[in-house]
């Protein structure tokens, strides 16, 4: 059964002209470029309604002064250094970087946060960094950022060093929907709770994960719904039973998935399971990206394997329907 594509399912838009992104993964090692950039600044996790507000402008300037738009993230995350809770990340760094080039970015600097990075002053990191290094003539930042030594900088040192540094600043709004400001923590809240179309409105697209499938207890296939298990480095995995779309070597197949203990079973920890319906393919080794369409219920435990039968019976069930009514749209 072929599945609908994720835009027709998620609508987000056209994405620009996409162009072969350079990235420097060593900010301590380049020397300052040569062209002039449009610069846009923040961590972009999740690459959410507001990156994507912050990005669409970025190329618009660079396009407008004839500028190389350039993105300047952050690997790990600040808060992963400094802050004193943890933090999992919407997107690994590699898929954060694909999302990125989408936008038209010809050059993306990871700049590598550790804590003599967390040191530089906030005037430092604007003259050495920004103005200096990259060159930048255009500045976009969210009205949120803020940067250097114990987030010493904000929007008015910004301001106020443009004119003398000869860069335009430009501070974009947070972006709303349905009232509620769009961010990269209400995200993973609602994924760490399993409220994916939740994420995904704000998203702008739908939420996905990419691994490889490895062997597992082959449980599935002895009782007649095989599963891929995949191995995934997402730090977000949603909990519950998921209709999905599983992408394999450029294909995509309608799929079911459940993220969760297999509680009925074993319960040795998380575990993503993926079954691609009218697919018997043994898939071990293959590179996967899910996407999470939508959740039709928790993870349960069953009294026994013929309830758990009946139940993904029941699963199968929902997807078809699900999948052949956006078939006929």
């Amino acid at each position: 059964m072929s599945s609908p594509s994720e835009d027709e399912l998620h609508a987000r838009g056209e994405y620009n002209q996409v162009v072969k992104m350079e990235v420097i993964n060593d900010l301590k090692t380049i020397t300052p470029l040569k062209k002039s950039t449009a610069l846009a600044i923040g961590n972009f996790d999740g690459i959410h309604l507001g990156h994507q507000k912050i990005l669409k402008l970025l190329q618009k300037e660079s396009r407008k002064l004839g500028l190389l738009p350039a993105v300047l993230t952050f690997s790990p995350h600040p808060e992963k250094v400094l802050g004193n809770k943890p933090i999992k990340m919407i997107q690994t760094l590699e898929q954060r970087l694909e999302e990125i080039s989408k936008y038209g970015i010809e050059l993306a600097i990871v700049a590598t946060f550790d804590k003599s990075f967390a040191l530089l002053s906030a005037e430092e990191f604007i003259l050495e960094t920004v103005a200096k290094t990259l060159s930048a003539r255009v500045v976009v930042i969210g009205e949120d950022f803020r940067f250097g030594r114990d987030r010493e900088g904000d929007i008015s040192l910004f301001k106020s060093l443009s004119s003398t540094l000869n860069f335009k600043l430009h501070v974009v709004s947070s972006v709303k929907k349905n009232g509620t400001v769009i961010s990269s923590s209400l995200i993973r809240t609602l994924l760490e709770e399993g409220e994916v179309e939740k994420a995904n409105f704000f998203l702008g697209r739908a939420y996905r994960i990419d691994g490889k499938v490895i062997k597992g207890s082959s449980r599935g296939r002895s009782i007649g719904f095989p599963t891929a298990n995949i191995e995934s480095e997402n730090e977000i995995l949603p909990p519950g039973v998921f209709l999905t779309t599983a992408q394999i070597r450029g294909k995509q197949f309608s799929s079911l998935t459940n993220v969760g203990e297999c509680p009925t079973f074993d319960k040795t920890g998380i575990r993503v399971e993926t079954h691609l319906l009218d697919f018997d393919r043994i898939l071990y080794g293959e590179k996967i990206r899910i996407v999470f369409l939508k959740k039709i219920r928790k993870e349960i435990e069953f009294k026994d394997t013929e309830a758990l039968k009946a139940q993904i019976s029941e699963d199968i069930k929902k997807a078809r329907a699900f999948f052949h009514r956006h078939q006929e749209k």
